[in-house]
């Protein structure tokens, strides 16, 4: 084991230190729109996750924190792979630049992004995968949309704590109206 592998693995927090550190620090966040495009590079499908959390189903991007001494590009790798499973083929660039930086609060309202746990930012991007994606760990189901059904009101508003605001503006961002 290198030893910023070993760095890695031993200085990460445990859960009762975690939660004190959410208390009182914002903590680093990637969330990822993943995408199918086609051979020149025209967005044909965004998928998104189903998910089972406090007693809702709702629809969600990919979302996760990145680990102390981790990349934010390693850190996209491990959440796009634990979410749509080891032969998703994500392609992410050597230098991936977010489309937007998300700032979610523990109170409702401050901005479009709530996280009830915590203070965390947010590096977002859009990341296109081309292998064979299949619902992983706690997601019930994953649903490709093409661009027009990904920018549905209803779906937009359904989705949970500014997820629908990112995807939007992820929309945005590849040129689409919103």
């Amino acid at each position: 084991m290198s030893p910023l592998e070993l760095d890695r693995n031993e200085s990460w927090l445990s859960r009762e230190e975690l939660d004190a550190a959410r208390g009182r620090l914002p903590i680093l966040y990637v969330d990822a729109v993943p995408v199918r495009v086609d051979d020149r590079g025209v967005l044909t499908a965004v998928g998104l996750l189903l998910r089972a959390s406090d007693g809702e189903i709702n629809r969600e991007l990919v979302s996760g924190r990145v680990l102390y001494h981790e990349r934010v590009r390693d850190a996209l790798v491990r959440h796009l792979e634990k979410d749509l499973g080891p032969m998703a083929l994500p392609q992410i660039p050597a230098s991936p630049q977010p489309f937007t930086v998300a700032e979610y609060f523990p109170t409702p309202g401050v901005t479009p992004f709530h996280d009830p746990r915590q203070h965390a930012v947010s590096l977002a991007f859009v990341v296109p995968v081309a292998g064979d994606c299949q619902p992983q760990q706690d997601a019930l189901d994953l649903a490709w949309l093409t661009p027009q059904e990904a920018m549905d009101p209803g779906l937009l508003a359904d989705m949970d704590n500014g997820h629908g605001v990112l995807l939007r503006q992820a929309m945005g961002h590849l040129g689409h109206a919103v």
